[in-house]
């Protein structure tokens, strides 16, 4: 894992595989690059969607490695560093038992595509609920433009709510776990989606179960930099 500043521009705080897992492995073949490494991968081979068209359809979710998110991306109050992100995560850990996700199948949601679980999933969502009330102290406020950004896309009133109040409009009750495997598909034929579709089943559903058992912290080092995975925090409870 890579050695990133203490006061990065960002942090994020994930649900990610094991970097020597097949579930890591493969999806960041599928992004398009490691996290973790840094390493860059050729496109896969997907029927009928050009090489170039892959690259493009996976940029958004590449830059941020693969992953599912737990905390969205946060800048830190001003004298507060990654230390002091960890030392909260530590504590979570303490009372957080390991677990087995439910099978991760894969399946649009909105217009990308995206492995989401199948079954009950409410441990999940209770450590991403925890990760972002626990951490939302750190944080600091988002800037004006940071929200009149998230206002383009139409929100209910809820949403706009848990945006003021947590910085993130699809927290908590709006949370759906899921780990990007594309941008929009807005530009693809629907047979492109399907071929795409069926390629990720391909490579994602013979995969073995899933476990959760640790935190993981990616950093944006720079504004508009990929993220970096720096640390994991085991759940230990």
């Amino acid at each position: 894992m890579a050695n990133e500043p203490l006061q990065p521009h960002r942090v994020a705080v994930y649900f990610a595989p094991p970097v020597q897992s097949p579930w890591w492995q493969i999806g960041s073949q599928w992004l398009g690059r490691c996290a973790a490494t840094g390493r860059l991968f050729d496109a896969h081979e997907v029927p009928g969607v050009p090489a170039d068209s892959l690259r493009a359809l996976t940029a958004e979710p590449r830059r941020y490695g693969f992953h599912a998110t737990l905390k969205p991306p946060f800048r830190l109050q001003q004298g507060l560093d990654l230390g002091h992100v960890l030392e909260a995560l530590d504590r979570l850990g303490r009372d957080t038992a390991p677990f087995t996700l439910p099978p991760l199948r894969v399946a649009m949601l909105g217009d990308f595509l995206a492995l989401r679980p199948e079954g009950d999933n409410a441990l999940a969502n209770a450590v991403a609920a925890h990760c972002v009330t626990t951490l939302q102290p750190l944080a600091s406020a988002l800037y004006p433009d940071e929200l009149a950004r998230r206002r383009r896309q139409p929100l209910t009133p809820e949403q706009d709510a848990l945006l003021l109040r947590w910085g993130y409009p699809w927290v908590l009750q709006q949370f759906r776990f899921h780990l990007s495997l594309t941008g929009g598909l807005g530009s693809c034929s629907e047979t492109q989606r399907a071929a795409l579709q069926q390629a990720a089943q391909a490579l994602f559903h013979p995969l073995p179960a899933a476990r959760f058992d640790h935190i993981a912290v990616f950093v944006e080092p720079r504004p508009g930099a990929d993220f970096v995975l720096t640390d994991r925090v085991a759940l230990r409870g």
